[in-house]
């Protein structure tokens, strides 16, 4: 078979809403051959369309996630790792931060120039060869960003620079108050001005916030 490049990974991916999220070639120390590593994810609605009606059930994204990505993985050649493989866990922020340079956000996720925070990692794809992939960014635009609007808009006050007060958040979006974040998704990450076209619509914000406060 031959060999896929970058762009014929990404075609792949397309089928199912997914996109490359950059790459590296690990070292030793990875202990992961000495190919390439090509992270996965989806930014914005785009995997919501081919996952929605399959979001029933406890960890359904996941599942949903190793039955398409497996065979895909298979059919280009590559090993495949998954965010929630463990413990111990695969460092995906770690690959993320070196496949794409990307940085954290006041608020805590890291956030990338175009898409802001409305993005997410699925898997890794692991190749046995040295494969181009794009370089990684070199900017954050939170260092920008002075009024930083994802620090003040929270209505409980859950996030500062130093923390995030999680059990206040969880006990808000328990309450009819907390309404506004469970339906249209988190009001800081939704004050950011980066990638607001990107941000997920009501279904797509409901699920994610729905299995974080039941996970939390």
């Amino acid at each position: 078979m031959k060999q896929p490049d970058y762009e014929q990974v990404s075609q792949a991916l397309g089928a199912l809403g997914l996109i490359p999220r950059g790459g590296f070639h690990p070292d030793g120390e990875d202990n992961l051959g000495a190919g390439t590593v090509v992270l996965v994810g989806n930014a914005g609605p785009g995997l919501w369309q081919h996952f929605a009606g399959h979001e029933g059930g406890p960890d359904a994204l996941d599942k949903w996630c190793r039955a398409m990505l497996t065979p895909l993985a298979a059919s280009l050649g590559a090993d495949i790792v998954f965010p929630f493989d463990g413990p111990p866990y695969p460092p995906f922020l770690q690959w993320a931060r070196r496949g794409e340079g990307l940085s954290p956000s006041p608020i805590g996720p890291l956030i990338h120039p175009e898409y802001g925070l409305w993005h997410a990692y699925r898997c890794a794809l692991i190749f046995a060869y040295v494969m181009a992939v794009p370089p990684p960014f070199t900017i954050n635009p939170c260092d920008t960003c002075a009024e930083r609007p994802c620090l003040n808009t929270c209505p409980v006050n859950a996030f500062s620079e130093a923390a995030y007060n999680v059990p206040a958040c969880v006990d808000h979006m328990r309450q009819p108050q907390g309404d506004d974040c469970m339906n249209l998704g988190c009001q800081a990450r939704r004050a950011c001005l980066i990638g607001r076209e990107y941000h997920y619509a009501s279904p797509q914000a409901r699920f994610h916030m729905s299995a974080f406060v039941d996970n939390n």
